[in-house]
């Protein structure tokens, strides 16, 4: 009795007030049945320690002291010492449920003599009817009867009009059409009203990387319709980061070579979420990578997102990869989606001059694959660039047939004996978690891991991790591997709503099978800072790390670091 009461008192009383060391009014309470007592308790001021006084008295009530009242005595002029007397403790002999609807009812849980239960009850019918298009609805409590300590009483509903929901409203500085907005919320005309469902469009809006909510949703009710207002501002999500440089080509004297970086990514175009993103880096004469995607969100006002992808990466003068994809993102709810897609990859041997005297099949080779999955997204982060809370959880699996294709550079002796069409698979997994420590300080923490199975894996099938996005304190693209674990831990301090500074420490275990040691365990730390300068964002990253291929020293130190403009 007595821990369920001050647990009782403890949940009433959670974010309720601060003490500080510097405050200026002290309270202390007891109470005589169930005895309790609470030591000094520091407040701002006297009015707030009242205020925690009458919560107390409150939450007794609550509980079914009817009757309590407090005695006061004043130690000083800052202190107080109350002594609660409760008096004798009521509780519910029997409450019918009058004319409240069975739907509703449904829910509500099982019937106890506590006092506070017919408080439960008529809360949790009031949000059944909130949710189910009755927001003016009222329930109280009728047929008032006593006997010594035992209350016996019939519930009284009143549903109200019956709320159906109008059109979307979109205001402010923003180019999102409603038709979206209603597509995102889920909101639609002619549905029953539903204040969860209007709870849940705003923690969706706040997790919009497109724009900001200039305030909490307002809904405007008039002629049983209850319309919906959403004021919205654009974020400068848009980014367009580039480098360009000219070199004279050394393999072709008198010409000259075009290297560099160009990101442009352009989003929620007209409106509509619809994106567009292209990504080209050349760093070196034989390396380069371009890779072009689009999305379009709602597919004709369904729940389905499509979205279109190409990828080119060349490998020095190794190997040539294309991979083309279609995906269909599906919308289960505010949190979750589910994807299915196809992709097609398709590689290609460039030299083949190293492997003319190669008995059995080269490391490399040319293959086509076919192959079809699915993906899921679970999203729980309260911020879509840098949260400080939540949960985010992505992963796919797919499966398909991979061709190998006999290459007439190739002797035809090495596709002796190979099976030419096996299955391949593969899958990836990404865990992250925000905790919020407080204002000025959380941690970061990132579990990622993939396979890829085959009978004939190759190296122009594996993975490729290293760099600023997987284990930093690499070069971009260091590893390959077959299979692949690694975790990203960070610990960072604000100094403002996007800026921070951070130290860090990734490890890892990689699988390549065509190095003699076969598993690695890179370990890296650092530190760095991420800065928001408002038309863009600053990251620079030092770290060092130690693998197979790579000892720890501070010569082999790498720095990262980008600027992303927004506009």
């Amino acid at each position: 009795m007595k821990s369920s009461l001050l647990a009782s008192i403890l949940f009433f009383l959670i974010g309720g007030v601060v003490c500080q060391a510097q405050s200026g009014y002290w309270v202390k309470w007891s109470s005589d049945d169930p005895p309790s007592k609470v030591d000094w308790q520091a407040f701002d001021s006297k009015t707030a320690g009242d205020q925690f006084l009458d919560s107390i008295q409150n939450t007794f009530q609550y509980e079914g002291y009817l009757g309590v009242i407090f005695h006061a005595e004043e130690v000083g002029s800052d202190s107080l010492k109350v002594d609660f007397e409760l008096g004798e403790k009521y509780f519910w002999e029997k409450i019918s449920l009058g004319n409240v609807p069975v739907e509703l009812a449904k829910s509500l849980p099982t019937f106890s003599q506590e006092y506070r239960v017919a408080y439960q009850w008529m809360d949790q019918v009031i949000q059944g009817a909130e949710n189910n298009g009755f927001p003016f609805a009222q329930i109280k409590l009728d047929s008032l009867q006593r006997d010594g300590t035992a209350l016996s009483a019939v519930f009284n509903y009143d549903a109200g009009p019956l709320i159906l929901w109008d059109s979307v409203k979109v205001a402010g500085d923003t180019k999102t059409q409603e038709r979206y907005l209603q597509n995102l919320t889920g909101i639609r005309p002619g549905t029953p009203f539903s204040q969860k469902q209007l709870d849940g469009a705003n923690q969706t809006l706040r997790r919009s990387p497109y724009f900001t909510q200039n305030q909490s949703p307002q809904v405007d009710f008039q002629l049983k319709k209850a319309q919906p207002n959403f004021s919205l501002r654009d974020r400068n999500t848009n980014v367009l980061d580039g480098i360009i440089g000219l070199l004279p080509n050394a393999n072709e004297p008198g010409k000259m070579l075009i290297t560099g970086q160009l990101d442009l990514q352009l989003y929620h175009l007209g409106g509509k979420g619809r994106d567009v993103a292209v990504h080209w880096q050349r760093l070196n004469v034989a390396t380069q990578e371009l890779e072009i995607s689009a999305k379009e969100a709602f597919l004709f006002n369904s729940p389905l997102d499509v979205s279109v992808g190409f990828n080119l990466y060349k490998q020095d003068s190794t190997f040539l990869n294309r991979f083309f994809s279609l995906e269909f993102g599906y919308h289960i709810n505010r949190n979750t989606a589910l994807s299915f897609f196809t992709r097609r990859q398709a590689s290609d041997v460039l030299n083949t001059e190293d492997y003319i005297e190669a008995i059995e099949l080269p490391d490399v080779a040319d293959y086509r694959w076919n192959q079809y999955g699915i993906g899921w997204n679970w999203n729980k982060l309260d911020s879509p660039y840098f949260p400080r809370r939540g949960f985010l959880a992505i992963g796919e699996f797919a499966v398909g047939n991979k061709k190998i294709i006999e290459n007439t550079g190739f002797p035809p002796e090495v596709y002796l004996g190979v099976d030419l069409n096996t299955p391949q698979y593969l899958g990836k997994a990404q865990v992250e978690k925000h905790i919020f420590i407080k204002p000025s300080w959380g941690m970061w923490l990132r579990a990622t891991g993939g396979f890829a199975q085959n009978e004939n894996l190759l190296v122009n099938d594996l993975f490729r991790l290293g760099g600023l996005k997987s284990i930093r304190g690499f070069n971009e693209n260091y590893f390959y591997a077959k299979s692949f674990g690694y975790l990203n831990m960070e610990q960072r301090l604000f100094f403002g709503d996007n800026s921070f500074l951070m130290v860090f420490a990734d490890v890892g275990i990689l699988e390549n099978p065509y190095l003699a040691a076969s598993i690695d365990h890179p370990v890296s730390f650092g530190s760095g800072i991420n800065l928001d300068t408002g038309s863009g964002v600053f990251q620079f990253i030092y770290g060092v790390g130690k693998s197979n291929l790579q000892p720890l020293q501070f010569s082999y130190s790498r720095i990262h670091f980008g600027y992303l403009a927004r506009f």
